[in-house]
């Protein structure tokens, strides 16, 4: 970031002070019988009501075991539900990749 303000450093301050209370908290690997890579998306099309852009979320699995996950709104408008759709699969997919 090129001028930093005092939000800046509250929202810095707060995500610190979560990191250092989760510290032994982390991602559990098992042993599974399978060892496919699944993914997993959704798409809310012009969720926002205000800004009308879409959310995407996603899932990828290794067999039972989690290894990414993500949630968020885009930041561009799509035209319709294929396009959302469109961009939310190549996202999980460009991830996973």
């Amino acid at each position: 970031m090129h001028d930093p303000r005092e939000p800046h450093f509250v929202a810095l301050k707060r995500i610190m002070c979560y990191v250092q209370g989760t510290m032994e908290l982390g991602l559990h690997l098992y042993a599974s019988a399978t060892t496919y890579l699944v993914g997993y998306t959704d798409v809310d099309w012009a969720g926002c009501p205000t800004t009308r852009r879409f959310t995407s979320s996603y899932c990828v699995f290794l067999g039972d075991n989690l290894l990414l996950w993500s949630d968020k709104r885009q930041h561009t408008i799509s035209c319709s539900s294929a396009e959302a759709k469109y961009r939310g699969v190549a996202n999980v997919v460009a991830e996973t990749v």
